[in-house]
């Protein structure tokens, strides 16, 4: 799909439907109260809220989906999300159709996001991404990740 935005052509239309459902779930008030699981909100978007403790790089792997877009809000806690473009990375684990991912060798030059409380990072197919990072000090983290069909 792709936008115009002056004359500009993009990829992607982030003001489609799809991302405006994703996007008033986050305006929730109770997003710290929602229970682990999945929330169906339409249109083939879904809310996977998560809770777990950071985990150091090693024991962390770089990944991408194809079918979704991820939008990854925190909740509760602070995590680095590694980032780098997908283009010449060396593939760890094939894409596995069932569970939309593939995962990769870490690369010789990536990024890293700080992700705080309230904070999100929005990651098309073509980011490959390593959530779940420890800053600082390991910590209990609990996100939202809203799943959003490309």
């Amino acid at each position: 799909m792709f936008s115009t935005v002056n004359g500009d052509e993009y990829r992607y239309d982030f003001t489609t439907s799809k991302f405006r459902i994703a996007f008033e779930f986050l305006k929730r008030s109770d997003l710290k109260e929602l229970p682990v699981g999945t929330i169906e909100l339409g249109e083939d978007v879904r809310a996977l809220v998560q809770s777990y403790e950071t985990k150091d790089e090693k024991d962390a792997f770089f990944e991408s989906h194809e079918l979704f877009f991820d939008i990854q809000f925190v909740a509760e806690g602070r995590e680095y999300c590694g980032i780098c473009s997908r283009s010449g990375l060396a593939v760890r684990t094939p894409y596995n159709e069932d569970n939309d991912i593939t995962f990769y060798e870490d690369p010789p030059l990536s990024g890293k996001v700080l992700m705080s409380e309230g904070s999100f990072i929005l990651l098309s197919p073509e980011d490959v991404h390593k959530p779940c990072l420890t800053a600082g000090e390991k910590c209990k983290v609990k996100k939202i990740v809203i799943k959003v069909p490309v």
